[in-house]
């Protein structure tokens, strides 16, 4: 049975200023960080390749001076905002964006999506599936793996989605969220749709995941959303996923989103948005609970 091999977590879930998200790796003693959006002084908070090019000169300097480095970057390519109908000159601007600003971090990986679920019968899978060869072959020809994670877009519908998608885009492969689906419909059939199963899912797309984000959850029927918990204290499947991934071999990442502070997707708006010192000790909390979780799955495969 093998382990990861290394921890980071999504930085924004540690707080929005880099130093932060630093601070709360080098508590943790982890060495890596996965980026998504950063507020550098003096600029306004933007995904790591929206950033205006003296910000991202002031990211790279500071990551290079801390010691840390980028694993994976959590870009917004054809995300849950973003729609298959927009120009696809929007999607290639940011690819053509973010490759030469991975390559100056060393990023390995970079997180994608397949454009948010389209209402009505015409899911327009041949555009999409077009559009996710393009771009991952331009990230294959920079050096760059796509993964693409099962959120609220096409590939995140359902496992059949998913296997769909990765069919007709050689070269992609799958980072799996293991709280998507406990919110997520499963979309094969017709209405009502029931919600995913993660455990199902993982077991669809595990022989191509190169990465994990680790968050968990319960679906709240009274609020029609759900509530982000401890990791193994959800519904995601997480201690189940992660014994199967380590008896499977899995040896990469384990990346933490925890949502229990400030949920990236969540447009309702608060009065008060969550401290940077919150998102830190809730990103720390998590991490250490995340740590001895994965403990305890080796000591119990170690009985075994």
């Amino acid at each position: 049975m093998s382990f990861p091999s290394l921890y980071c977590g999504i930085g924004d879930e540690a707080g929005n200023l880099l130093e932060s998200q630093m601070a709360a790796a080098h508590e943790l003693g982890w060495k890596h960080i996965e980026a998504r959006n950063i507020t550098v002084p003096g600029f306004p908070k933007s995904n790591l390749h929206d950033l205006p090019d003296a910000a991202f000169d002031s990211v790279e300097q500071a990551l290079s001076a801390s010691g840390l480095s980028i694993y994976c970057f959590a870009s917004t390519i054809g995300n849950w905002a973003k729609s298959v109908e927009d120009p696809f000159a929007i999607t290639l601007a940011e690819v053509e964006r973010a490759i030469p600003r991975m390559q100056r971090l060393g990023s390995k990986y970079v997180r994608v999506m397949s454009y948010k679920v389209r209402d009505g019968a015409d899911l327009m899978e041949e555009e999409r599936f077009r559009r996710m060869r393009e771009v991952t072959q331009r990230f294959l020809d920079a050096g760059i793996q796509p993964l693409h994670e099962n959120c609220m877009n096409y590939g995140g519908m359902s496992w059949r989605h998913a296997l769909r998608l990765l069919e007709a885009v050689p070269g992609l492969k799958w980072v799996f969220d293991t709280a998507n689906p406990v919110f997520n419909a499963d979309r094969t059939g017709v209405a009502p749709h029931p919600r995913q199963d993660p455990w199902e899912f993982w077991t669809q797309v595990r022989d191509v995941s190169e990465h994990i984000h680790i968050k968990d959850a319960r679906w709240c029927d009274a609020k029609n959303d759900a509530d982000y918990h401890w990791p193994g204290e959800g519904d995601g499947a997480v201690v189940r996923i992660l014994e199967d991934a380590f008896r499977r071999g899995y040896s990469g990442a384990l990346s933490i989103e925890p949502h229990m502070v400030a949920v990236f997707h969540d447009t309702s708006g608060v009065a008060v948005p969550p401290s940077d010192a919150a998102l830190k000790a809730n990103f720390v909390e998590y991490g250490r609970r995340l740590e001895r979780l994965v403990e305890g799955v080796r000591v119990m495969s170690s009985d075994q």
